[in-house]
């Protein structure tokens, strides 16, 4: 009984906030509508779909995108006009491209810059001199001190 209620969890767990005076009539439309939604992101939840988003703002671009597809725009048109007025941050899957590119490549370039850092700190250490050996007035002056 417990793994029944368990798998029921699991199977809940994707529920899209998507209400049903939101659907639209046409399966083809609405399964469009699905499927761009999974990739926008909800502006006030940050790394949730507004397809699983409750947020206002949310409901609002799931009709926008829905008002959009109605319309007669195509998937990329209707994904630009939202881009067009919200940004790339809507886009659960940015670009790589314009200034895009640099936060794709940061992080790499990071790492490589801290191995680098590593590497060289490591053989800095490994190079560094051996101490000198003691005078023979040092070792005098020591053995005397060591003594007291």
């Amino acid at each position: 009984m417990k793994w029944l209620a368990f798998v029921l969890c699991l199977l809940a767990a994707p529920l899209a906030a998507v209400q049903p005076d939101e659907v639209l009539d046409d399966p083809a439309l609405e399964t469009r509508a699905r499927d761009l939604s999974a990739g926008l992101r909800c502006p006030v939840c940050r790394n949730e779909s507004i397809d699983e988003s409750n947020a206002g703002i949310s409901r609002d671009l799931r009709l926008l995108l829905r008002e959009r597809l109605v319309a007669g725009d195509t998937d990329q048109q209707a994904i630009e006009f939202l881009v067009d007025r919200y940004g790339d941050y809507i886009l659960l899957k940015p670009t790589t491209d314009g200034a895009n590119i640099l936060l794709w490549l940061a992080a790499p370039i990071m790492l490589l810059l801290a191995g680098g850092v590593a590497v060289g700190s490591v053989r800095a250490r490994t190079k560094a001199a051996a101490p000198e050996e003691l005078t023979d007035d040092e070792q005098e002056r020591l053995n005397e001190i060591l003594k007291d």
